[in-house]
């Protein structure tokens, strides 16, 4: 094989690698060259990586499939995750301006109804009002504020430049996006959100309400009030004064007691009004008593000549009872009665002269002598300041005047009493 004949230990061989394959008589014979045998084995090399690599990708195919589907699946469970997430998000912000706008449409009807209310207050006062102008007149407080009177809730407020009335009514016709309503029409302040924003509203404009309704509440308080105390000095002056008057008409309560019952507050303004009523009624009936008693002057402005009582008899000198007062007057001067009355007399009466006496009832009669010229008749129904003659000198006396006399079941009283009571109470009748 060593064709050379060269030892295989020193230097490198000349001769190129020979293959001699022999099969029976038939002799072949390859010649190796270096280079082909290194392709052959890089060949071979390359072969083997390649199956190996083939074969890991078979073993580990599955697992990396497995692997990228685990991903994927990963990474989807996440964005549905997030999409979740926003959805409840926008869900409650949904929710949550929903309930906003039903609370806020809560608030525009429970408004709305108060204003309702005060309108139909408003309603009820106008009467009672006129009323207590006539029955209590210069005591009468400043009037009772209407909803028309009420504050202008846009200068109270400091929510920015949207009208309160404005967006009240886009509340109330149903306004889908209230608080996108508000925020176009101005800047809101750091800090502070729609919702807080109209919650002010809402608040500011309760107050004006209440303020109203507290309002009309302590004035009809004090038309009650006054109106008591109308009625307890007419009382007083007339007890005083010893006139007939019922004790309890017109009085005020003040000596009571009781548990603690606690009011509806929606029933504290029907209580005020029917304590106002009340004691309207009740000074109405008092002064309707004070006014049927002979109370006036008969001769308003002219002087007394002689009051009533004992004196001496200015035709015989001699002490004597004068059952009246005389009143200075000129002859033809109109002589009124003091009181409603009926003519009971009219003519001629002895020492009165020319006479008229007027029936008050409850036992009182007024008596106007010496009259000139009588310009009534029996049975007249004569109102308070109606005019019964003229004044002059007939009868039994010294020049003309009025005599003026008030009797009571027949019974001569001093006028005097009667002048000074009616001159007491005259403004509150």
């Amino acid at each position: 094989m060593n064709a050379s004949g060269q030892s295989a230990v020193f230097g490198k061989r000349k001769e190129p690698h020979t293959v001699i394959i022999a099969r029976g008589d038939e002799i072949r014979h390859f010649t190796v060259r270096p280079w082909l045998a290194t392709f052959a084995g890089s060949a071979l090399a390359a072969a083997a990586v390649g199956y190996l690599l083939a074969t890991s990708y078979l073993v580990f195919r599955d697992d990396l499939i497995g692997a990228a589907d685990a991903r994927q699946a990963r990474m989807q469970q996440a964005y549905e995750d997030r999409i979740s997430a926003l959805r409840a998000q926008v869900d409650r912000i949904t929710s949550r301006q929903l309930l906003d706008q039903q609370i806020m449409e809560t608030k525009v009807g429970e408004l709305l109804e108060r204003q309702t209310q005060l309108s139909k207050r408003h309603g009820r006062l106008g009467p009672l009002l006129e009323r207590a102008e006539s029955e209590v007149g210069k005591m009468l407080p400043d009037a009772v504020p209407t909803p028309g009177e009420k504050p202008d809730v846009r200068a109270q407020t400091t929510i920015g430049d949207a009208a309160p009335q404005a967006q009240l009514a886009s509340l109330a016709a149903g306004e889908a996006r209230p608080f996108a309503f508000w925020s176009t029409r101005g800047q809101l302040p750091a800090g502070e959100s729609a919702a807080d924003r109209a919650d002010k509203l809402f608040v500011s404009i309760n107050r004006s309400l209440r303020s109203i309704e507290n309002e009309q509440i302590d004035r009809l308080t004090r038309l009650a009030n006054s109106a008591y105390e109308n009625a307890d000095a007419i009382s007083e002056a007339l007890e005083a004064a010893g006139l007939p008057v019922d004790k309890d008409l017109g009085k005020s309560e003040t000596d009571v007691g009781g548990p603690l019952v606690p009011l509806d507050p929606s029933a504290v303004f029907d209580t005020k009004v029917k304590e106002l009523d009340d004691a309207l009624d009740a000074l109405d009936r008092l002064k309707h008593e004070a006014r049927r008693l002979p109370l006036a002057n008969p001769a308003p402005g002219h002087a007394v000549t002689s009051p009533f009582g004992v004196r001496t008899d200015p035709l015989l000198g001699t002490a004597a009872l004068h059952s009246g007062m005389d009143f200075r007057a000129p002859t033809g001067m109109q002589a009124r009665v003091t009181a409603p009355g009926i003519v009971v007399k009219a003519g001629w009466n002895g020492g009165y002269g020319r006479m008229v006496e007027v029936d008050h009832g409850q036992g009182f009669t007024t008596r106007y002598g010496h009259l000139s010229k009588i310009l009534v008749s029996v049975g007249q129904q004569l109102a308070a300041g109606d005019v019964i003659g003229q004044t002059g000198s007939s009868g039994r006396s010294t020049g003309p005047h009025l005599h003026y006399e008030v009797r009571r079941n027949g019974e001569a009283i001093n006028p005097l009493r009667f002048l000074a009571v009616g001159k007491k109470i005259e403004n509150y009748l």
